[in-house]
This record gives structure tokens, sequence and C-alpha cells, in this order.
């Protein structure tokens, strides 16, 4: 019925401006019918109007259907349009009710916003502040058809049981509870703004989206740091990690000894903490420094070459002050990964010493070592490349104005 009365809103509101979908779940029988149904009346107006069907993950149906559909959306919006949705003001106290039983904080009890500017996609929910009933008696004043789901009334669901069961208990009691709740949620909308831009600023002294100095996330409050970490956990994504989750990572990354290898996975990301400091990084990247295995190759280089390597991109350059034997270049050289107890005579330095105690002393990150690669030649090691560039060693082919590798990024 909300959804039926938004096409009839809009149809009129912004003719020729307004384009429909349809998402089919494929959960029930009647659904492809109510597509078609949804169709006719889009037709009526002259709206366009497409049907996607998904298919709904396991697990949670609510939220996957729920998930299945906001991809569809994503999929399909352009960047000059606005989704417009039908949510009303029942559906809003709902929304907190549940959220929560659920155990949320300010942000979740925010709920739906009437404008929300998501970075994918911009919602519209012009029916947020209107009662059902109020919707009720639109539709039966313009004679607006629709179809009454039947999940709606099935209890099995969350939302459901809360619709049927326990608003009438809760609306007999407190017939404003509605209204109450709603104006809560926009109570919490102005405290979770008035949050953001302190963690907003609290996140500019600690660190970026990539890492947090935890001398300096331990100067501020324990519910700060809290809020801090959850806010940071979170990213981009829609929704906040569980209090647990942010517990966790107190108790098994921030706290765990200062050589222990700990590290979290929480939502595609890894947690690690390294020098007191602690990084958020990508599920591939931190897997492959734990997937990595030993390669060697023979290569071939030319001056001015770009070469794309696993520690970063790096040209060919001359001259510089000391660098390798030109005649190397067009010559075959190995270049292999380390296997551990390797020696590096650093020009420039005295003596050899081993290769991991220098890559230590770099502060090159442990998930970045497995890119490290040992330039030779007949066994005589020219080089290494690293995140940090490349490392020319002492050897017999080394000469003034020579060439080197260049990191570029």
């Amino acid at each position: 019925m909300d959804s039926m009365l938004l096409l009839h809103l809009m149809a009129f509101l912004c003719p020729e401006k307004v384009r429909a979908i349809y998402i089919d779940h494929q959960l029930q029988s009647s659904s492809q019918a109510w597509g078609e149904f949804v169709q006719q009346h889009c037709q009526a107006f002259n709206i366009p109007c497409m049907i996607q069907a998904v298919q709904v993950a396991e697990g949670n149906l609510e939220q996957q259907a729920r998930a299945a559909r906001y991809q569809a959306f994503q999929q399909h919006i352009q960047t000059n349009e606005i989704l417009v949705l039908a949510h009303h003001q029942q559906d809003q106290a709902e929304t907190v009710l549940l959220r929560l039983f659920s155990g949320a904080g300010i942000p979740g009890l925010s709920a739906m916003k009437t404008f929300d500017s998501r970075p994918e996609l911009s919602i519209w929910r012009p029916l947020l502040s209107l009662s059902r009933e109020q919707i009720q008696s639109w539709c039966q004043q313009l004679s607006i058809p629709h179809i009454q789901d039947p999940t709606n009334q099935d209890i099995h669901y969350d939302r459901a049981w809360c619709r049927e069961q326990l608003w009438p208990l809760l609306n007999a009691r407190f017939p404003k509870m509605q209204q109450s709740i709603c104006r809560s949620s926009q109570l919490m909308q102005d405290a979770e703004q008035i949050l953001t831009e302190v963690l907003l600023q609290d996140l500019a002294s600690c660190g970026d989206a990539k890492h947090l100095d935890l001398h300096r996330i331990q100067q501020l409050s324990e519910a700060r740091q809290r809020q801090l970490l959850s806010f940071w956990m979170k990213g981009g994504s829609q929704y906040r990690p569980s209090f647990d989750m942010v517990q966790r990572i107190q108790q098994e990354v921030i706290q765990a000894r200062a050589d222990a290898q700990a590290a979290l996975h929480c939502n595609g990301f890894y947690y690690v903490r390294y020098q007191n400091v602690i990084y958020r990084l990508a599920q591939l990247e931190y897997l492959a420094s734990q997937q990595a295995i030993s390669a060697r190759e023979q290569v071939c280089w030319q001056l001015g070459q770009t070469l794309d390597l696993p520690a970063g991109q790096f040209q060919l350059n001359a001259p510089h002050q000391v660098g390798l034997s030109f005649a190397l270049l067009q010559q075959e050289l190995t270049l292999s990964t380390r296997v551990g107890g390797e020696k590096i005579h650093l020009h420039g330095r005295v003596g050899a010493w081993p290769l991991k105690k220098a890559i230590q002393q770099a502060q090159i990150f442990p998930w970045k070592r497995h890119t490290i690669q040992i330039l030779s030649r007949d066994n005589v090691m020219l080089g290494v490349f690293t995140p940090k560039g490349f490392w020319l060693a002492d050897s017999a082919y080394c000469e003034p104005d020579g060439w080197q590798p260049t990191l570029i990024s």
C-alpha cells in the first residue's frame, strides 16, 4: 500500500523524471505476478519500470533479502538519481524497537533518515513522518489498488511479530507511543551527528582510515576509545561492528604483547598491531603475506624500463653517484624471494649483516616482507627490492655513475 501510494505521488510530483524498479526476491509463488501488477500501473502513468529478480542468500531471511534488494538498487541507479523509498512512521518506530532489542547504540537507534546520503547512493523517504492510518486514508480516497504481502502477517519474522503481536499491546497502554519513539529517533540523529563530529576530530588526532596510533588513543577516555575504534572499524560500510568485536580488538590486538603477531578478522579486514600502531588491512593484502611461496626467475632488463614488482613499481635510471655496471643490462639476472638466513653488505656500510635485521631496522611492515626480492648475478647479491626502495649491495658490479632501480610507487 505505501509503495503504491508513493508511485502515484511521484508520478504527480515528478512527471517524466521518475522511473520504477520492482525487486522480485523469488521467495513466493506470486512474486512474478506482483511485478506484472506494478508494471501495468507504471504503464498507466507512463513511468518506465523494470523488474529485477534477485537471489536471496541463506541466513537471516529479512537481512539477506534487504541486502539483495540494495545490491540491485546500487546496480541500476545512476549518478544523477535519488532512490525514493516508501518507509513510513510505523516502519521507523519498529526499526528503533528492533534495534533496541539487539543492543544497538546511538547510530542504530537513529534508525532511518528522511534524507540519507551514502557514498554509493542517495535516499529520500518522503512518507517517513506519515502514520500508516494516514497512508491508508489517502489510498482509499484516491482509490489506489495494492497487493498485501502475506509475509507481513507472518509472525515468524521479527518485524511482522513486532507489528502484529507487540504493537497492539504497547499501543493500548501508550497511545502516542509511535510518535514518541520516532521523536527519540530524531533526538538520536542529533546525538549521532554530534558524536560523529567528535569522532572525526579524534580520528584526525590519532590516525586515519588505515591506522591508529595507540599512544594517542590511550590518552582518550575509555568511552571515547571504544567509540573511536567502532567508528574506525566501520570504515565505509553501513553498520558498525558489534560491541563484542570492539572488545575483542581491544583485548586480542591492542592489549597483546608487543612481540605478538596479533591479528583479528572482521568484515573483510584484518586488524594488526605493529610497533604501537594498529593497522586496518584488506583481507587479500593480509592473506597474501600468509600464503607467500618461494619463487625464482631469470630476468633481462634495459635502461629506462619500468618494473612492476610485488614490492612496488620501479624504473631503471642512470646515472647515480654509485650504481650497477652497465654491463649487466640486457644480461640474464636472477630475481628471487627470501628464504631466510641471507646476509647483505649494503654499499656504504662496513661489513655484511643479516638481511632480516636490515628489514627490521627499516621498519618494513611484516605483512609487506613477502614482497621483498633479491637481485643477483652468478650467486652474487646485487641488491634487494623492498617496499621502501632498492637497496644496493656492495659487489664487484658497483661502479660510479651506474644505474639503479628507483621506486616510483
